[in-house]
């Protein structure tokens, strides 16, 4: 009825003579000061159909939107700059909820539309306050129009957002002439205002076809590049070599495409999208995409696929594999806004640059690793009072520990907290909740770590509001001794090797040999890991 009902909308309004429309008006601002603030609005009936809103100022601005991928997976709202609001309503009673980005709770009320006019205000409470902590959010997949960015991204308090302007779907056409192209742009930051900034020179590469026949290959994006790519994929090594040449970013979108594995050690990839598109808001849709995972990763599924904590799973321990196998991926996070039904930022990746916020240092961050992902929870948690990404060397102290500190918060209570280590679950702590003023909760970390070996650590959380999992997840801290190197386990490296190995076997004959021979040498480096496993 939900979907079906959207779809009906403007035909529903249209057969409502004006007479019998109300008009509900409102306004959306911060408890803290009552200064108004761009937001979210959703407006559902008792049936479950959905409405959208208009600014009632004209210097004001709003942004309808509608992505149904099924009955359930739904998301119709308006993102609304910081004015007031105003729809026109058959009468009846709605649920009107607005919401602000993650740092913000959300606010639902019942409202009974008669024939007249309602009014409405929403008073939106900040729960926390990343910057004040030295934290900047962003998105690196975005697939938002730069018309309608500078809105989201205020409303959505997203810091940073990448839009990718070039995208191209066709072996070996140069995104130059991609297919799903917007209106060229140049290379350089727009500032939104200080605090709020659109790169949008980035591309992606997602390859359904080739010589023009349905072959799928996958996605990777190029990001923060300085010109037009002119190069068509595959082969892809060269592709890479032009972003590293241009200080761009190579970013793996979804772990399980065909042809994820083979990219990462032939293009050095440098980040990996842990929170992906398929995590939204609305419920969990793709049960059946791409690679199977490993028998060893014990990946919840049913009969109809993966379930959402599975595929949560799945993507981490992909991660955990190819990190244990030396790949230092730095973790970032995307919502395909835009495609699918889900909201600019609903997974975003904070940066941590201290008190002074600007573009550069924010891709300088994220490149270094000092960062942690998120759909709902955070995180600010330390090694040796240091941030993730850095390499640590063995632990200077007399006792030799590494000593784990931070802290926990969220807006609902956090489930649990898992302390993982080389991939491994080492330490599970116990959720302290401790309720703050503000409304959230808080979990102070202080814990000690002794390693034999070079390894990793990395820290994730869970909270389950409405039966839905959110998580953060830090991301890895490095940790080194000296003449013990980290070794991938076996079972991880064989999996790696199936992944490509498969590929060639799907390639050979349709692929050019450039191609083809990107393939062996990935499968020959994980040989290679192989032969060192545990």
């Amino acid at each position: 009825m939900a979907a079906g009902g959207a779809c009906c909308l403007l035909a529903t309004l249209l057969a409502c003579s004006s007479s019998r429309l109300g008009e509900l008006r409102g306004v959306i601002v911060d408890s803290a000061d009552g200064s108004p603030v761009g937001a979210r609005l959703y407006i559902q009936d008792r049936h479950g159909d959905w409405y959208v809103a208009q600014s009632a100022d004209p210097g004001g601005s709003s942004v309808p939107y509608r992505k149904v991928r099924s009955d359930e997976s739904v998301e119709i709202h308006t993102t609304l700059s910081a004015h007031p609001f105003t729809t026109e309503l058959p009468p009846g009673t709605y649920s009107v909820m607005a919401a602000r980005g993650k740092e913000y709770l959300p606010a639902t009320k019942t409202v009974v539309i008669g024939e007249g006019e309602t009014e409405i205000e929403f008073r939106l409470r900040r729960w926390i306050n990343m910057a004040r902590h030295g934290w900047y959010s962003g998105e690196t997949h975005v697939h938002r129009s730069m018309g309608d960015l500078p809105v989201l991204v205020v409303a959505e308090d997203l810091n940073v957002a990448l839009p990718l302007t070039y995208w191209v779907t066709a072996a070996g056409t140069p995104p130059s002439q991609g297919d799903k192209n917007s209106p060229p742009v140049e290379a350089r930051p727009v500032e939104v205002d200080p605090y709020h900034i659109i790169y949008p020179m980035n591309t992606e590469y997602e390859i359904f076809t080739v010589n023009g026949v349905r072959h799928t290959l996958g996605a990777v994006f190029a990001l923060n590049h300085r010109s037009v790519l002119n190069q068509g994929a595959p082969p892809v090594g060269q592709i890479a070599e032009q972003v590293h040449d241009e200080g761009g970013l190579l970013e793996l979108d979804k772990h399980n495409w065909p042809w994820s594995m083979m990219l990462v050690p032939v293009m050095n990839v440098d980040l990996y999208e842990l929170t992906n598109n398929h995590m939204w808001r609305a419920p969990f849709h793709f049960r059946n995409f791409g690679e199977q995972p490993a028998t060893y990763m014990q990946v919840e599924q049913t009969d109809d696929g993966f379930t959402e904590e599975g595929w949560i799973d799945f993507t981490f321990e992909n991660y955990y594999a190819l990190l244990n196998c030396g790949f230092r991926l730095r973790p970032t996070a995307g919502t395909a806004s835009g495609v699918h039904p889900v909201p600019l930022g609903f997974g975003r990746v904070y940066v941590h640059l201290g008190p002074e916020f600007s573009y550069e240092r924010w891709i300088e961050g994220l490149d270094e690793g000092r960062s942690f992902v998120t759909t709902g929870p955070m995180l600010d948690v330390r090694v040796n009072d240091h941030h993730p990404g850095r390499e640590l060397a063995e632990a200077p102290s007399e006792d030799r520990a590494y000593h784990l500190t931070g802290w926990i918060r969220s807006a609902t209570p956090v489930t649990a907290i898992e302390v993982v280590a080389a991939g491994k679950v080492v330490r599970r702590l116990e959720p302290a909740n401790q309720v703050e003023s503000a409304g959230g909760y808080l979990t102070p970390i202080d814990e000690q770590f002794l390693f034999d070996s070079s390894t990793w650590l990395a820290v994730r959380c869970y909270e389950r509001p409405d039966g839905r999992v959110r998580f953060a997840h830090s991301a890895p801290f490095h940790i080194t001794v000296p003449g013990r190197p980290l070794r991938p386990r076996r079972e991880e490296v064989e999996y790696l090797v199936s992944r490509v190995e498969s590929e060639l076997a799907r390639h050979r004959g349709v692929l050019p040999e450039e191609a083809i021979a990107e393939y062996e040498h990935a499968k020959a480096v994980y040989e290679q890991l192989a032969a060192e496993a545990e």
